[in-house]
């Protein structure tokens, strides 16, 4: 959800940008020959067609009600992306500790990829799970997997972690596959 929200704001952002490049090239037309017919945008057009509608017709209430259904899918939005932080335990009271997922992910995938007869492993952390998917080509998924589990539980017992994530394994093993 975060890049949708970053690439939304810098949609949102480029496209004030414009509208207000637009109203700077206006005025500035507008100041510099007042009679003249507006430059780009029609303006007396608009305004003369906005003058027409009062504030109880159906066009008003529907662009009220369009404006706010964005503008609460925004807010949704924004507090979906909210942080991703993993909470460690406070080391006092007016201190708070957390870290990022990546370098929980670092710290998991360097002391699995460190074991014996694992060929490489990819990490994917979050403060509610940890998912680890090892690399073997001596040995199986059941001969290696409890090693890895029990490795990455000694690794979380000496992290302190304010939650203990959910781990799950999963070993691929050519030895699996005859």
């Amino acid at each position: 959800m975060r890049p949708f929200v970053r690439i939304l704001a810098a949609l949102l952002g480029l496209a004030f940008a414009a509208a207000g490049a637009l109203l700077a090239l206006e005025v500035g037309w507008h100041w510099w020959r007042p009679g003249a017919a507006p430059l780009v945008v029609p303006w007396p057009r608009w305004q003369a067609q906005l003058s027409a509608l009062g504030w109880d017709a159906y066009a008003v209430r529907v662009g009220a009600g369009v404006l706010a259904a964005a503008g609460l899918v925004l807010v949704l939005c924004a507090l979906a992306a909210g942080s991703r932080a993993v909470r460690l335990t406070d080391p006092g009271d007016a201190v708070s500790v957390s870290t990022s997922p990546r370098s929980l992910a670092r710290l998991v995938g360097l002391t699995v990829r460190a074991q014996d007869n694992v060929a490489g492993a990819s990490v994917t952390a979050s403060a509610r799970r940890i998912r680890v998917r090892a690399k073997s080509t001596l040995e199986t998924e059941g001969e290696l997997r409890p090693r890895l589990l029990e490795t990455v539980s000694a690794l979380l017992d000496d992290v302190p972690l304010a939650r203990r994530p959910k781990v799950t394994v999963v070993v691929d093993s050519p030895k699996d596959r005859r």
